[in-house]
């Protein structure tokens, strides 16, 4: 790949990003020019509007917040290009310095503006409202400034914000750092090659037992030498936010996440028991059939992605990947279509395995006036067409709230895998109607129940294992085997009783990412399951008008809150009821499953 990332195609073919869109490369004279040009609004921003916010007129906090919004769009575009160019190669030292100098100075020039949500709280409420009914430009802003004043409780002075901001690139920015150096550069001996992480786990999902069972016993090999180093990284975390929490009067470890979220912890609290209280039906369940279906009495932790007996899991090549995808996307709305369409015309997607490239995938928002970029890791498989489509579902989402504007177009976690989620199952109905007998359609109910168990059960216990670990680390220092314990736990609850857990398993908590990078993240994945089960229920019984609804729930980003959201659905997550609901999908599928046997 070439140093400025113009380079269309990696070793193997696949498609590389093109990042000229943010910068040509680190030397761009257009870099150099906006970290001038941001340092300069920053310091006019400063001298215009400290200590006098408090005292502005409706149309003098309409110029504070689009002032605010543009430094927020310049600072946005310098740290995803450094961002992006990290993930391409965790391994290389320069992008590693390159990623963390942007972040300092991007940080020194946050830290100057630490007041601007301080002086917008001391506004009274009385008084916002009145600015807000004056002019209509600033109306806009409610849902943003709604979110910020939700903070009020747990804001700190003035001093101890800016120290915290000026502190962040030494403290968990560091530790996010070197757990993502350490991951990417770990190699697994597997059959006598060194895989990648990402290599090692797509190898559990190989027909031959026997390779499967290497792949899991060199990842808990790999993983257990450098399990003192996560346990360090993971308590050092815990506890930095365990005292930050403190000093904000956060309630629980989760409140924090919640806010941000902007959801309500009954709500969340609501979804978590729903698919608890689900365990034995949907996932003990399923996987007692599988291990029938496998010839086994028990099923070991390398057989549970393990694909179905006489099934073969042909290679998609990414042409066709594309093909099944965009058809899929064009037989819902050819204007969704078209979206997707964009990313993969103008180098948009990094699909290719590169070495030290960061596993995993995710679709990145950059900035409203540029475009999202996508990174996964593809390697063939009918599961890597439904991550493709998960992707390409974010970024139509990301894209269609770009007119929002910089700070009104990130929606919140817990609707950011709406349409996520949406595309897979798009391409799932798709591939399902085009299923040849019906073997092919067993298998392919199988593999999406099973991605349905990994996005709520396995994320709802990921939750559990998060809570439990931090609410025994504000009793000191987690130990190794204590961490393993917890996640050992919650394992045994979620799969249930045809698992048997081999020596090792317990270190697999140790290369999640989300535990380190986003705590509390994980609940948002089934929350977008859950929810996008009800709304894909109501595409395909044809409501009047849901393709209009649909596209105006994408465009609104962050503008509204999710309820109001929702309203034109008539869905309601708060109902403890509507999560049964959504669980049931997969129970009927599982219905469907064991009809199949009979």
């Amino acid at each position: 790949m070439t140093e400025n990332n113009k380079c269309a195609t990696g070793n193997d073919g696949l498609p590389v990003w093109n990042l000229d869109d943010l910068y040509s490369g680190e030397d761009a004279p257009e870099l150099t020019e906006n970290f001038a040009a941001l340092e300069q609004s920053c310091q006019a921003f400063t001298y215009a509007y400290q200590d006098k916010i408090r005292n502005l007129d409706a149309d003098g906090l309409l110029d504070c917040i689009l002032a605010y919004e543009n430094i927020e769009t310049g600072s946005g575009r310098i740290s995803s290009f450094a961002d992006l160019r990290f993930a391409q190669n965790t391994a290389d030292p320069s992008r590693g310095k390159f990623l963390n100098d942007c972040r300092e100075r991007l940080t020194a020039m946050a830290v100057q503006l630490t007041f601007f949500e301080i002086e917008i709280n001391s506004i009274e409420d009385a008084e916002l409202q009145s600015l807000l009914a004056d002019q209509p430009g600033l109306a806009r802003f409610e849902q943003l400034l709604e979110r910020i004043r939700k903070l009020r409780p747990h804001q700190l002075s003035l001093e101890l914000e800016q120290y915290i901001n000026d502190t962040s690139v030494t403290g968990a920015a560091a530790w996010h750092r070197l757990f993502d150096e350490t991951i990417s550069a770990k190699r697994f001996l597997v059959g006598g090659e060194a895989l990648t992480l990402e290599q090692s786990l797509d190898r559990m999902s190989d027909p031959d037992r026997a390779r499967r069972e290497e792949a899991a016993k060199a990842i808990a090999a790999g993983m257990q030498r450098d399990l003192p180093l996560f346990s360090l990284i993971t308590n050092t975390l815990a506890k930095a936010k365990s005292i930050e929490d403190a000093w904000r009067q956060f309630n629980s470890p989760q409140a924090a996440r919640h806010l941000s979220n902007d959801v309500e912890p009954e709500t969340v609290n609501a979804l978590r028991d729903a698919v608890v209280a689900a365990y034995p039906r949907i996932s003990h369940r399923y996987y007692r059939m599988k291990a029938k279906w496998l010839g086994l009495d028990q099923l070991e932790i390398w057989d549970r992605v393990a694909p179905l007996p006489e099934t073969q899991d042909r290679r998609i090549g990414w042409d066709e990947a594309r093909s099944i995808v965009l058809s899929s996307y064009e037989g819902f709305s050819t204007r969704m279509a078209e979206i997707a369409a964009e990313f993969f015309e103008k180098g948009w997607i990094d699909a290719a395995i590169m070495p030290g490239k960061s596993p995993g995938a995710f679709s990145h928002p950059t900035v409203t006036s540029v475009h999202p970029y996508i990174l996964m890791n593809y390697l063939g498989k009918p599961r890597d067409v439904m991550v493709l489509a998960h992707e390409l579902g974010h970024g139509v989402h990301q894209t269609l709230a770009a007119s929002q504007g910089e700070l009104l177009s990130r929606t919140s976690l817990t609707m950011a895998e709406t349409a996520s989620v949406f595309g897979e199952m798009l391409v799932f109905k798709r591939l399902l109607n085009e299923a040849r007998d019906e073997r092919e359609r067993q298998s392919l109910i199988a593999r999406k129940v099973e991605d349905m168990i990994n996005t709520m059960v396995r994320q709802v216990a990921f939750y559990d294992f998060e809570s439990r670990l931090h609410a025994n680390r504000a009793e000191g220092e987690l130990t190794p085997s204590e961490i393993n314990r917890h996640w050992l736990d919650v394992q045994s609850e979620s799969l249930g009783p045809a698992f048997r857990f081999m020596e090792g398993y317990e270190t697999y908590w140790s290369y999640v990412p989300h535990f380190i990078h986003v705590p509390f993240y994980v609940y948002a994945y089934a929350f977008g399951q859950g929810l996008t089960h009800a709304l894909f229920a109501l595409y395909e019984e044809s409501t009047a008008g849901f393709e209009d609804k649909y596209f105006d729930l994408l465009g609104a980003g962050g503008s509204r809150h999710y309820r109001e959201l929702l309203a034109p659905f008539g869905i309601d997550p708060s109902d403890s009821g509507f999560w049964k609901k959504g669980l049931g999908v997969i129970e009927r599928m599982i219905d469907d499953l064991e009809a199949m046997e009979t």
